[in-house]
């Protein structure tokens, strides 16, 4: 069974965190170490302008010289942001984030913002249905199912 991101939204759950493109990149930093995530959306609104990403961070700012007080985030984010429904699969996601060299991505439903996904939940629903298709068949091979 193919895993879709509407089944990883679930298990992870939906809550996104999001910054203005005006605020200091010092604010994006902070909040993203709060919440322990790599990247916000960038908002004005309930329109999505950007993300920005702590290798946003690393590559537009600190290596630039820069200081992250006086930087706005709209500096320094992605305003090219790839984005998917809940219907695809964790196996397209992969495809998508590979082919595009990116680690998160926002999931719109219905022209609304209905999660964001990483990287890391997708490589752990496709480890999980590996898993669990072993699981399966040692059963069926086994007798035991």
């Amino acid at each position: 069974m193919e895993i879709t991101v509407k089944r990883i939204l679930e298990q992870k759950g939906k809550d996104v965190w999001s910054i203005s493109p005006e605020a200091p990149v010092l604010n994006a930093l902070l909040l993203m170490a709060e919440k322990e995530i790599g990247a916000l959306l960038v908002m004005e609104g309930q329109n999505m302008t950007g993300i920005i990403s702590e290798r946003d961070y690393a590559r537009k700012v600190i290596l630039k010289g820069k200081s992250s007080k006086d930087t706005p985030v709209r500096e320094i984010m992605s305003s090219d942001v790839y984005y998917i429904s809940p219907s695809y699969t964790a196996e397209e996601c992969m495809s998508l984030m590979l082919e595009k060299k990116i680690r998160h991505l926002p999931v719109f439903e219905n022209n609304a913002l209905a999660g964001i996904i990483s990287i890391g939940d997708v490589v752990k629903a496709i480890i999980d249905s590996k898993e669990q298709q072993i699981n399966e068949l040692s059963g069926y091979i086994t007798g035991s199912r």
